[in-house]
């Protein structure tokens, strides 16, 4: 009952951390940790679809609408655990922990919208060493490191801001390579297998990520630090009751080269590209059912409040509600889970832009083996 169950759920969390907080694609990559069997693998795919746009507001009142100025994206990942013995166990994560796709690139924006021909890519991979000690039957531990990379690429085009030594409506463009930085995570959980109740807590790191700008200056890029906590209980025979609350300090996430300029105040000011006006609480909380010995199926609700912060027009968003599915296919040595999750995507207002009525379609599969 419980490896079905919870291949369900973990498809179902994977699916909705693709439009949390700011620019987080996965979360907590630890609870691979609690899969049974003594090597168990598994490989994950996403596809996102977010319909993102706005009408011009402020100084930008009688411009086009944005149009959707955000991307479909597609998210990887992949895991190996190996248990050493009844008491230690050892797992190697790869994954995305973070990106970013947008572009102001529809007719509408092309038309005369005021970020129009804007564009903006992040892109991260991560690879997570993890250890996990069973102190009792009740009671663990876990920790490990991780090891991120972060790049990007943007291209602005608006009246308002210009590379330094450049006047307003200039066009500013900045790449930045692949750079790494070593972060580290920590945990404990509390376990009763008879009524596959679990609550663990993660803690992870910040990472700080060094860059320069189109001068040769450098700057830094903040990824954040997180805490996860995850439950789940048994709450009647084959029925699983699953949830998680994470917070993430996206207040300390800024993307400011020292060569952009914002004349937003009239005088050119150095000012964040993108940034993290709120710290930000992600709630899951959902069911899942065995149906029979192969099948399971899980529903989950997602959650994060509207801040009612200004946002970044690289953004567009501001909190959600969601609704998934997901279904697993189980056997002694293998199992595939699909799943599907909406994404009502919360109004937002930044300094020339209100966007609302934006949504997001996403689907995910999993394939797992325990041998």
């Amino acid at each position: 009952m419980k490896l079905q169950l919870l291949s369900a759920s973990v498809l179902a969390a994977t699916t909705s951390i693709a439009t949390a907080g700011e620019i987080e694609r996965s979360g907590d990559p630890s609870m691979i940790l609690f899969e049974k069997g003594k090597n168990y693998v598994e490989f994950s795919a996403a596809t996102v679809d977010p319909s993102v746009s706005g009408t011009a507001i402020g100084p930008a009142t009688g411009l086009p609408a944005t149009g959707n100025i955000q991307k479909r994206y597609q998210s990887f990942a992949g895991g190996y655990k190996y248990d050493v013995n009844e008491k230690v166990s050892l797992a190697f994560v790869i994954d995305e922990p973070v990106g970013a796709s947008v572009n102001y690139q529809g007719p509408a924006a092309l038309a005369g919208a005021f970020f129009g021909t804007s564009n903006a890519e992040v892109n991260s991979i991560a690879y997570t060493g993890l250890a996990r000690y069973k102190a009792t039957e009740r009671f663990s531990v876990y920790g490990g490191l991780r090891y991120i990379g972060l790049s990007g690429n943007i291209f602005v085009q608006s009246p308002g801001t210009a590379p330094a030594g450049a006047g307003p409506g200039t066009p500013y463009s900045l790449t930045v390579n692949k750079d790494f930085q070593l972060g580290y995570l920590l945990g404990a959980a509390y376990e009763i297998s008879d009524i596959a109740l679990r609550v663990a807590l993660t803690y992870e790191s910040k990472t700080e990520h060094d860059f320069k700008d189109n001068t040769g200056a450098g700057f830094k890029v903040e990824l954040p630090q997180a805490v996860t906590l995850h439950a789940q209980s048994g709450i009647a025979t084959d029925t699983l009751l699953f949830g998680s609350v994470r917070w993430r300090e996206w207040r300390e996430f800024s993307v400011q080269p020292g060569d952009f300029l914002s004349f937003s105040t009239g005088a050119p000011v150095n000012a964040p590209i993108a940034s993290g006006p709120s710290n930000i609480w992600t709630y899951e909380l959902g069911i899942g059912r065995r149906f029979n010995e192969n099948w399971s199926g899980a529903f989950i609700l997602g959650y994060e409040k509207d801040e009612g912060d200004l946002v970044g027009n690289l953004s567009g968003k501001d909190g959600y509600i969601s609704y998934g599915l997901a279904a697993t296919y189980e056997t002694e040595a293998w199992e595939v889970t699909a799943g599907i999750r909406y994404f009502d995507i919360g109004d937002a207002n930044s300094n020339v832009t209100a966007f609302s009525d934006s949504d997001a379609i996403a689907f995910g599969t999993k394939v797992a083996f325990r041998f």
